[in-house]
């Protein structure tokens, strides 16, 4: 009878240990699943975030040029007073 008593309570041990196991992986592929979502908001934001870099390193070199050719005319005007 004693063995049967231990026997019960080894199986009610385990018993609860299968369900807290069973909670935490629940809850561990919750958080799987967040972190994933959050990877891939990270990731579409540092994509987003690149492209604006890219834009603006593009109209940065054309403001630069625009700049360069309006100098050269000053330039140029400049020379041409001096000259006259």
């Amino acid at each position: 009878m004693i063995q049967f008593q231990r026997l019960e309570e080894k199986l009610a041990k385990m018993a609860e240990i299968f369900r807290q196991t069973q909670a935490e992986n629940k809850s561990l592929l919750q958080q799987i699943e967040r972190l994933k979502a959050e990877s891939k908001e990270t990731s579409q934001r540092q994509n987003t975030l690149e492209h604006e870099i890219q834009t603006l390193r593009r109209e940065r070199e054309e403001v630069r040029s625009r700049v360069e050719r309006l100098l050269e005319q000053v330039e140029a005007l400049t020379n041409q007073d001096s000259a006259g």
